[in-house]
């Protein structure tokens, strides 16, 4: 039996063989991540504007059958006029594969594979070139293989301009690209073996897992790979080299309560070992001495950001993070607390207002208490940037950072974290009744983009778009609020310990 083999599974064969079988035998036990949905719907949204600056160019069969894409292909490579064609389909003997464009050049063709990354990586060597190969041997003569990928040190000028020449003529493009040709010349003797290895796999047992299961692209077999596994897995103990996971596991150890003592000699593995295996939270006491250091008023602070691939602001760069939604909780001395926050959803772009509204509330004194500083550093530092006139006083804020993480991390863990110091995994053991999952419709910073990418578009029905709003300011609230708390805890003395 011989199986059909599209270019996204031969990718699968090369990253992982398993990854391969199971997708055409076991395809139903696939379970996408939702971050590699956002990343299809970025490449989409890449994949457009590349098209857009093509004119005149003939979008091959965008619905029905692949027999019809394979149809109107032949037709447009055979009849004039030459015009760039967009998912080109050309299918030779078990291999089938679409082209982002084809770009007539003299007697030949021009084949462009975009990529909403912003570098060449090196699998894209392989995919350049399983696509090259099948259009080769279909007949089609390429004459360069090209990769185009989002030049990240692009500014948007606004008004659809994705591709200028400015006045002193500097290209000012969304793309970049590199000609691939001589690189994948070697790759082209190799697609036919790949294919026959791929069919020969199929038609044998499932092969054996692999430990690329991330690398190059995340998969979506992990739990059938995996099913339950060790509850405390190895991979729990805080920046496990690859080398001492390999010596972990070739000495037996598969979960973490099995390790003895003494066997593990970084400070932080011993303290997790050591906890996981007694089930009881540590809680130093150094950390309460450094949280009754700090001042009043307390500014409990979080951000959300948004990255575009594709800029829709002017001023603006290729997955720039940009600012549109702030939480401050605000503690006096005798306890009290206030809530301001800032939330923009009108689709503007939202940067100037984020940093005005947020320096009336952070006032000019007070510890501003942030989870992860060089997140909410950087997002200050580049306001201060892009708004000189706000630049001093935003500045001024850097010092009164205060890192609840570090602190956490060196002076809190529960089994229940295994091995995450994220607000996400600390809270439900300090504060069940705060866990995120309680949250309804926005519970990660993932879901928060999504939701800010859904209010923004303007087909949003008004009723749609006063929940997601709802949903925003109860989530990044819930960010400040889980600090609040935090701070709280590492101020309790021993006895307070879960």
């Amino acid at each position: 039996m011989s199986y059909g083999l599209s270019k996204s599974k031969l990718m699968a064969y090369r990253q992982c063989p398993r990854r391969l079988w199971l997708s055409v035998h076991e395809p139903d036990c696939a379970e996408e991540a939702d971050a590699t949905t956002a990343a299809f719907t970025i490449g989409h949204q890449v994949g457009a504007v590349a098209r857009d600056l093509h004119v005149g160019g003939r979008l091959i069969a965008p619905e029905g059958p692949l027999s019809l894409a394979l149809q109107e292909t032949t037709e447009a490579l055979q009849s004039p006029p030459r015009q760039p064609l967009f998912e080109a389909t050309v299918a030779y003997k078990d291999l089938l594969v679409r082209a982002d464009i084809l770009k007539p050049v003299a007697q030949k063709w021009d084949l462009i594979e975009v990529k909403a990354a912003t570098g060449v990586k090196d699998h894209y060597r392989d995919d350049v070139a399983i696509q090259t190969y099948a259009f080769q041997q279909a007949g089609v003569p390429i004459r360069h293989s090209v990769l185009q990928y989002v030049h990240n040190a692009f500014v948007y000028p606004g008004k659809g301009c994705y591709h200028e020449i400015t006045s002193s003529g500097r290209v000012n493009s969304l793309f970049a690209e590199e000609d691939l040709t001589k690189d994948i010349a070697s790759l082209l003797t190799a697609v036919p073996r790949w294919v026959q290895e791929a069919q020969t796999l199929l038609a044998g047992p499932m092969p054996p897992l692999t430990d690329h299961c991330e690398d190059p692209y995340p998969c979506p077999f992990l739990g059938y790979c995996y099913g339950e596994g060790p509850e405390y897995p190895l991979s729990i103990l805080p920046r496990l080299s690859a080398k001492q996971q390999e010596v972990l596991t070739a000495q037996g150890y598969s979960d973490v309560r099995d390790i003895p003592p003494g066997v593990l000699t970084n400070d932080t593995h011993e303290w997790v070992r050591a906890i996981t295996v007694s089930q009881r939270p540590d809680l130093r006491p150094k950390a309460a001495a450094i949280i009754k250091a700090l001042g009043y008023p307390r500014y409990y602070l979080d951000f959300e950001t948004i990255q575009f691939a594709v800029p829709i602001w002017a001023g603006t760069r290729p997955y720039e993070q940009l600012p549109f939604q702030w939480s401050c909780h605000i503690e006096k001395k005798d306890k009290t607390l206030t809530h301001q926050e800032f939330l923009d959803l009108s689709g503007e772009a939202p940067m100037r207002a984020f940093a005005e509204s947020l320096l009336t509330t952070l006032k000019t004194s007070g510890p501003i208490l942030v989870y992860n500083q060089a997140f909410e550093g950087r997002i200050i530092r580049e306001l201060a940037a892009r708004f000189p006139d706000l630049g001093a006083a935003l500045t001024a804020l850097l010092p009164r950072l205060v890192d609840l993480l570090p602190l956490t991390r060196a002076h809190y863990y529960h089994p229940d974290m295994k091995g995450s110091w994220s607000i996400k995994a600390v809270l439900p053991t300090i504060a069940p009744d705060l866990d995120y999952a309680m949250l309804d419709g926005v519970q990660d910073g993932g879901q928060a983009q999504q939701a800010y990418l859904e209010a923004i578009t303007l087909e949003t029905p008004t009723i749609r778009k006063k929940a997601i709003e709802r949903s925003l300011k109860a989530y990044c609230g819930r960010d400040t609020e889980a600090m609040v708390r935090l701070a709280h805890f590492l101020m309790g003395s021993a006895s307070q310990r879960r």
